[in-house]
């Protein structure tokens, strides 16, 4: 993206010394590159939205008699339960596949994209634990935006390559 390789406006040295020494300045990614603000931004939602997918099973434990460690038991629990590991089965892909899509394509589309990702994950929660048949539109509002933006971070990473053995 352009700007990116753009060398960041200096920010104020911290007070502590060795952020100063010899007149070096600490500069942050986030001056280098504002727009990525949005992506780190989503991507705490989506962990925000994944602790809270964790205390809604903790509260279905009480409500189901469902003691710890067990997993299984009550299928209206099971149900909360596959939701909080779906979505960590999905973090595992989103949230590098967004850093990588916004370093290489862009990041305002990485973050559109991760957004989508949380609306999904929340119609799949609500979907999910009232009837697992009502779980298809959240799903497919999370794991599309996982596959454009992981598709999009290889498509990117292959360019740089060929770019950089263009130039050798």
């Amino acid at each position: 993206p352009a700007g990116w390789l753009a060398p960041a406006q200096p920010l104020a040295c911290l007070p502590w010394p060795p952020f100063c020494h010899r007149g070096l300045q600490v500069r942050a990614r986030i001056a280098e590159n504002r727009r990525m603000a949005w992506v780190h931004l989503v991507i705490a939602l989506a962990l925000a939205e994944y602790l809270a997918f964790g205390m809604a099973v903790a509260r279905a434990r009480g409500r189901f008699g469902v003691r710890a460690p067990a997993i299984t038991g009550n299928a209206d629990f099971e149900r909360y339960y596959r939701v909080q590991v779906n979505t960590l089965e999905l973090l595992v892909v989103l949230i590098p596949a967004m850093l990588l899509f916004a370093f290489y394509i862009d990041p305002l589309w990485s973050a559109g994209l991760g957004f989508v990702y949380v609306i999904g994950r929340i119609l799949y929660f609500f979907g999910y634990t009232r009837a697992a048949e009502r779980r298809h539109i959240g799903f497919a509002l999370s794991m599309l935006p996982t596959m454009a933006l992981l598709a999009g971070a290889l498509i990117g990473a292959l360019r740089a390559l060929r770019a950089l053995r263009a130039l050798a």
